[in-house]
């Protein structure tokens, strides 16, 4: 059974997320827009997403945010940098 995060569309706007794997040289990101009607007909299925560290916005669907093997809800620091 995979584990997802629960992502209610309308409470994405401005929500934080870390990537489990970094894209690019970013893990910590933060939803900039998100269109007017996420589900339902004539929906569109896409946030706009920002790393904090070098600003430059991209579109995902939305829905890839469920997926734990890619993101987890929040800024959450790397296993590397916890203290033991």
């Amino acid at each position: 059974m995979t584990s997802s995060n629960e992502v209610r569309p309308g409470k994405l706007l401005h929500s934080k997320w870390t990537a489990v794997q970094p894209v690019g040289k970013d893990r910590h990101f933060m939803v900039t827009k998100v269109p007017a009607v996420l589900v339902g007909p004539g929906a569109d299925d896409w946030v706009e997403i920002e790393p904090v560290m070098s600003r430059i916005a991209r579109r995902i669907p939305w829905r890839e945010l469920e997926d734990t093997t890619r993101w987890q809800q929040g800024w959450v620091r790397g296993e590397s940098t916890t203290p033991r």
